[in-house]
């Protein structure tokens, strides 16, 4: 199961990631929220190191832990 938010005017959100190469060969990851679970990249769990909150229009977005 995809882990989920449920934003402050009541929409929830799944956390998906993508990891794509870089020109220079190393690789990296996207972390992005969607109203739907899709069939790839759906994360189970919140990253090692971030945190979830909420910005000031009602989005969820990722960010590392201070």
């Amino acid at each position: 199961m995809a882990f989920s938010f449920t934003n402050s005017k009541g929409k929830t959100y799944f956390l998906h990631g993508k990891t794509s190469t870089t020109s220079t060969g190393k690789e990296r990851t996207l972390y992005y929220f969607a109203k739907e679970v899709k069939a790839e990249g759906a994360l189970d769990a919140v990253p090692a190191g971030y945190e979830v909150s909420e910005s000031k229009n009602g989005l969820p977005v990722l960010k590392k832990k201070a």
